[in-house]
């Protein structure tokens, strides 16, 4: 397998294998180590390039404050064209370059991931309340919590990911060794992110959204609820979705073979369509 890697001054990337172009995006706290298990398999029919995003693992040396800010730090040494794939906040990052930069994006995958992560009590979007997601007291311990002890934040914020999952304990344990595999991320970057999953709404945009999209769910996600999915079918109805019946909020490492196959499933897919 051939791999390659770029940091100082710019970003942490790593690149693996050869064929179209997929660029894999991390969530909040966490790093490109997550998607160690993936690599190899996704290597043998894709251009795998993985990023840390400023602020976190290999990348901790950079910050951002903006999503503008942050799409333009990764764009700036991502492949011209490329299929997108998000996790969690990732997921977000690749819904903004869909939105602003749709000639960088060959197609999007997003993975446990929500165009609106924070839960709203009324909704004029969908024409119906409440909008299911993060609740404004969870995110704003998290941030209060992060002024104290952000190592113990970062790790509860990993068993929360898991809870639900029968394998959560392993889950939870491999997703520890492979963020603590790398330098712990910035408490700037943290505070962004946090801000990021709080504030951003893309709701409204989805249906401007023209690329092939694939959104995959864990049925036992906390963090995004699965009844999101039908909501998102409506507001996005050219996309397909898929739920891992097993997972939670990390399905690549629930369900790795599943996971492998629907995302191999959505080159061949593209290509044919």
């Amino acid at each position: 397998m051939r791999q390659t890697e770029r940091t100082n001054p710019a970003l942490h990337w790593s690149t693996y294998g050869a064929g179209e172009h997929l660029v894999l995006l991390h969530g909040w706290g966490m790093n490109g180590a997550v998607w160690q298990q993936s690599i190899d398999a996704l290597s043998q029919h894709y251009c795998v390039h993985v990023v840390d995003l400023p602020g976190f693992g290999h990348s901790h040396h950079c910050h951002f404050s903006t999503i503008e800010d942050l799409t333009e730090q990764v764009l700036r040494d991502a492949p011209p064209q490329a299929i997108w794939l998000g996790w969690s906040l990732g997921g977000l990052v690749a819904s903004h370059i869909a939105l602003h930069h749709p000639d960088r994006m060959l197609g999007f995958i997003s993975v446990a991931s929500s165009p609106c992560f924070a839960a709203k009590p009324s909704d004029d979007i969908i024409g119906q309340a409440p909008w299911r997601g993060i609740q404004a007291n969870v995110l704003s311990a998290f941030t209060a919590q992060l002024m104290d002890d952000f190592q113990l934040t970062i790790e509860r914020f990993m068993a929360l990911q898991a809870i639900g999952s029968p394998s959560a304990r392993q889950d939870v344990k491999t997703l520890k060794k492979a963020v603590l595999s790398r330098p712990s991320p910035n408490q700037q970057s943290l505070l962004s992110g946090l801000h990021l999953l709080a504030e951003l709404d893309y709701r409204a945009q989805l249906a401007n959204i023209e690329v092939p999209t694939l959104r995959l769910y864990g049925r036992l996600d906390g963090l995004v609820p699965i009844k999101i999915a039908k909501e998102v079918d409506k507001l996005m109805p050219n996309s397909q979705s898929f739920v891992f019946n097993q997972s939670s909020h990390a399905p690549f490492m629930t369900e790795p073979e599943a996971f492998i196959e629907q995302v191999i499933g959505f080159q061949n897919h593209k290509l044919i369509a």
